[in-house]
């Protein structure tokens, strides 16, 4: 097999290379407490579907800014208590087409898929920061104090959805899961760590950790080309170098997965030249709760063969 970074057994040991603020813990408390000072506005209107065994709602709910936030909503027909799952998409995307979720509701789940603000779908992006909004959101927010960080805001949108749906009649609050693959992710394993009662996190290869060692390795490209968009037109003799990647510490997941106490299932193509393997075992090696990772060692960012149907085993066993 080739390979292009850190041999298996020294990723089980990797500890990451982004700094983490001196402050890290009263940020994110900080960000809690506005969240939960936020009044959830919870709207759910039924969506038009041929599904004979599901009801499908639009899901909207107020996160910080007061944006307006939306999530498709599916529950089957039954009172329950149903399990539920949470889906965070991919970087750029939306939460897809109804028909995707239908399997886990058959399957007797209720699935919340959450539109990240300012992407694809509905969620609205309320904007509102000093410096760039161009060229991506990790570096959303980056000129401006570290409270409007936009990936802040979406740490904190996937917690209010895990608080809607644990309320819900029909929903089993003790056995809520999330799931997602590459920003989704990194968002399953920041929802996790930020929501402790998250029962269990299937991430697949997580996007939005250890973003110095993506820098060094030069795969800031792709998905975190604005990394190198940022520094050649903000900071392109990087004085502020150092200010910057600790910055980015307060929304790099590595730094709360220490926090998480659901089940992990982690998946890792060893190939993956998007989100370097090293970069998610930064995150991986700080959880401290029951886990596992698979590993694809020919695959990079792509569909990993069996990886559903190895999801559905571990969301359906007690």
């Amino acid at each position: 097999m080739p390979i292009f970074d850190l041999p298996v057994d020294q990723l089980r040991t990797y500890q990451g290379r982004n700094p983490k603020p001196a402050d890290f813990d009263a940020y994110w408390k900080r960000a809690l407490d506005e969240l939960a000072a936020t009044p959830a506005g919870v709207e759910l209107r039924p969506h038009p579907s041929p599904a004979r065994f599901a009801h499908c709602f639009d899901l909207f709910f107020t996160g910080t800014g007061g944006a307006r936030v939306h999530a498709q909503y599916l529950r089957p027909r039954d009172k329950g208590p149903h399990p539920a799952l949470l889906r965070f998409h991919g970087y750029s995307m939306y939460a897809g087409d109804w028909f995707d979720k239908l399997a886990w509701v058959a399957q007797g789940f209720a699935v919340a898929a959450l539109d990240v603000r300012g992407q694809g779908g509905l969620s609205e992006d309320v904007g509102g920061v000093r410096g760039t909004t161009l060229r991506g959101q990790i570096i959303r927010g980056l000129d401006d104090e570290p409270d409007r960080l936009l990936f802040r805001q979406i740490f904190l949108d996937t917690v209010r959805l895990a608080q809607v749906v644990m309320e819900q009649p029909e929903v089993d609050a003790s056995r809520v899961a999330a799931a997602g693959g590459s920003q989704g992710g990194g968002l399953t394993l920041a929802c996790a760590a930020l929501e402790p009662r998250i029962w269990r996190a299937a991430p697949v290869f997580p996007f939005l950790c250890d973003y110095k060692r993506v820098w060094e390795l030069d795969l800031a490209r792709d998905a975190y080309e604005e990394l190198v968009y940022y520094f050649t037109r903000f900071d392109p003799t990087h004085a502020r170098e150092e200010e910057v990647w600790t910055k980015l510490g307060y929304i790099d997941v590595q730094h709360l997965a220490d926090r998480i106490q659901a089940r992990v299932q982690m998946t890792t193509g060893l190939m993956d030249m998007i989100c370097p393997p090293s970069s998610q075992f930064a995150a991986y090696n700080k959880i401290r709760s029951e886990k596992d990772v698979v590993l694809y060692p020919d695959f990079g960012h792509e569909d990993l063969p069996g990886q559903h149907d190895r999801l559905l085993e571990f969301l359906s066993s007690s």
